[in-house]
């Protein structure tokens, strides 16, 4: 896959895929979280919610800080926190 000039390889083996739930406007937003293997990022993972309505990919700067690098629009800020948090649990 190739999204906004980056490089996208889902590689399972680095980490077992595991399911996650972000906070909506309108309620809770569950989904599957996959490890990504991407350049120039040493942790990056890539969010679909099970009804295809959110797509969200974070990764770590080089000085351990979580950004959301691609994903649908709009989505709230919130989430690359949320999301991150449930990657720390849960490794």
């Amino acid at each position: 896959m190739h999204e906004a000039g980056v490089l996208i390889i889902n590689l399972n083996t680095m980490k077992e895929q595991f399911e996650a739930t972000l906070t909506g406007t309108d309620g809770s937003v569950d989904g599957l979280v996959n490890p990504l293997n991407l350049k120039n990022y040493s942790q990056a993972y890539e969010f679909k919610s099970f009804d295809d309505t959110l797509h969200l990919v974070i990764a770590t700067d080089n000085k351990g800080r979580w950004h959301r690098i691609d994903g649908t629009e709009p989505y709230l800020s919130g989430w690359v926190d949320e999301l991150a948090e449930q990657v720390t649990v849960t490794k």
